[in-house]
């Protein structure tokens, strides 16, 4: 009887599989976005942040916190989309992923959601087999600023209604996201539904978010010798637009009082931008563009703008590009951000030299 039951604590021993706590600072998680530390967890606040790992063996799991349940975070499992994790209480909740094939896998967790959704508090992975070396940084790298187009808001909204709220935005399928996944370049998004140059829906602009860690903390200043693009894509002036011509809007009345900002002064805002991204990324190239919503319309001046402002810098590194007017209401839908990638697909192959 010994005998068979030391055979069984053998066996066991054998067959059993190693469970491999993987904090969330571990060397084996590649992180992508604007990643705020802190002693207990990664915080993940901008849209498309992002944490993958490596493994071998048929199950993973994971904990996050969802600071206000408003969030939506894509499971990506080599390299196809395999859930989306929403929860509905703020909690510190743990999701399992079994009945893996034998094998090497990898594990992206992707937040959809832009930060007004909340930030997303991550612990950390439980491998049930052997965590492998962290995925490679990829050669490539593209930071965009945007607004809700580049946000995804409303993307996943099928029925017409353009709802901004949680459950129809989507930055994974945005043109963005897309551009970066079809050059393999590491990704990192700067964007807020509503933002412009400047004025906006609310009291900040992009002047004024463009370079914080924590976007919800003025003073949390993102380092950027931490990330370095090759490429830069800005879309933005989309909510200039309409806004500069509501006076009655309690953000005009705070920009500009009662008076409408003339050409002049819209055009020098923007090319001081561009030129504060430069002074960032001394090296990298820069497309400076907008769309595919009526700001790009025939008859809008808003792309002369921005045509003035970069040929007035004199940078042979900083190209203008216009998506073409999408012509239907609310924000792009998904086939319309697919048709903004593609658009910018194109316009990159033929002037970006990587």
């Amino acid at each position: 009887m010994k005998k068979l039951f030391f055979l069984f604590l053998i066996l066991s021993a054998k067959f059993a599989v190693a469970q491999t706590t993987v904090k969330f600072n571990d060397a084996h998680l590649h992180y992508m976005g604007r990643i705020q530390m802190t002693d207990t967890a990664a915080v993940m606040s901008w849209s498309g942040s992002s944490v993958k790992i490596n493994f071998n063996g048929e199950g993973i799991s994971f904990t996050m916190l969802d600071e206000k349940a408003d969030n939506y975070v894509i499971e990506i499992l080599d390299g196809e989309v395999i859930g989306t994790i929403h929860e509905a209480k703020v909690k510190k909740n743990r999701t399992n992923i079994i009945g893996l094939a034998k094998g090497n896998h990898t594990l992206e967790l992707f937040k959809r959601t832009e930060w007004t959704m909340g930030k997303i508090f991550f612990y950390g992975f439980e491998v049930n087999g052997k965590v492998l070396p962290a995925p490679k940084t990829n050669k490539r790298k593209i930071e965009f600023f945007g607004n809700s187009i580049t946000c995804g808001y409303a993307v996943m909204d099928t029925d017409g209604k353009d709802r901004g709220t949680s459950p129809y935005e989507n930055n994974y399928i945005s043109y963005a996201a897309i551009t970066a996944r079809h050059f393999n370049a590491e990704y990192q998004c700067i964007a807020r539904s509503g933002i412009g140059i400047l004025v906006s829906w609310f009291p900040q602009t992009m002047p004024e978010m463009y370079n914080l860690l924590d976007p919800t903390d003025p003073k949390s200043i993102w380092d950027f010798k931490n990330y370095t693009p090759d490429l830069v894509v800005i879309n933005l002036f989309q909510n200039d637009s309409w806004l500069v011509n509501m006076k009655d809007h309690e953000q005009f009345k705070a920009r500009f009082g009662t008076t409408a900002p003339s050409p002049e002064t819209i055009i020098k805002a923007y090319a001081d931008f561009i030129k504060t991204i430069r002074g960032e990324y001394p090296n990298a190239q820069i497309i400076c563009s907008l769309g595919s919503m009526d700001a790009t319309k025939t008859g809008s001046p808003w792309p002369g703008y921005i045509e003035k402002a970069v040929t007035g810098l004199g940078d042979k590194k900083i190209y203008t590009h216009f998506f073409p007017y999408k012509n239907t209401n609310g924000h792009p839908s998904a086939k319309e951000q697919q048709a903004m990638a593609n658009d910018l697909i194109g316009f990159i192959d033929g002037h970006i030299k990587w």
